[in-house]
């Protein structure tokens, strides 16, 4: 039988539950600064999770619900502004303590520590959403507990994230 070697941990639902009061929150609130109309209620969050990514979950929602905005000449980079200015909203949600991490989290990332267990975190939200969770959840510094960060906006592909893929880790 191996020994247990590493940890690797989704963000997301996983470490904190950060979608519904979280992420849903912060995307009304980008879409409420940017004069939108735009509600996405819990139901409708939910079915628009099926999306990975949320400058790719935006985009869907204008592809699929045809809501009235602005004409753009850069659909992408408006998007990624409304994706940023959702960003904003999140991190002060989470530096107000909004969103804890998960019962039993920290006491497992601890202990994990304290045996020497690798961790890591395999995610499709943006490094700046992770460190934010991390340093306001557990305190500065933590982000370097984990060995990698792979997160979503520094892959070529996030929806090859959702792929279980085993690893071997060595010393």
């Amino acid at each position: 039988m191996s020994l247990l070697k590493a940890l690797i941990f989704d963000v997301d639902g996983t470490l904190a539950d950060t979608e519904r009061d979280g992420h849903r929150v912060a995307f009304n609130l980008a879409f409420q600064e940017a004069g939108l109309d735009w509600d996405w209620t819990v139901e409708l969050y939910g079915k628009l999770l099926e999306i990975t990514g949320g400058k790719e979950r935006i985009l869907h929602f204008i592809n699929t619900c045809s809501p009235n905005y602005p004409e753009q000449s850069d659909l992408k980079g408006w998007i990624a502004g409304l994706h940023k200015a959702k960003t904003k909203f999140y991190t002060t949600l989470l530096a107000d303590g909004t969103i804890p991490l998960r019962p039993g989290v920290r006491r497992l990332l601890e202990e994990a520590r304290a045996k020497g267990l690798r961790l890591a975190i395999a995610t499709t939200t943006t490094p700046e959403n992770v460190d934010a969770l991390l340093e306001n959840a557990l305190g500065k510094g933590s982000t370097e507990w984990f060995e990698v960060i792979a997160a979503g906006d520094v892959v070529p592909a996030k929806n090859l994230l959702r792929i279980s893929i085993p690893m071997r880790w060595r010393r």
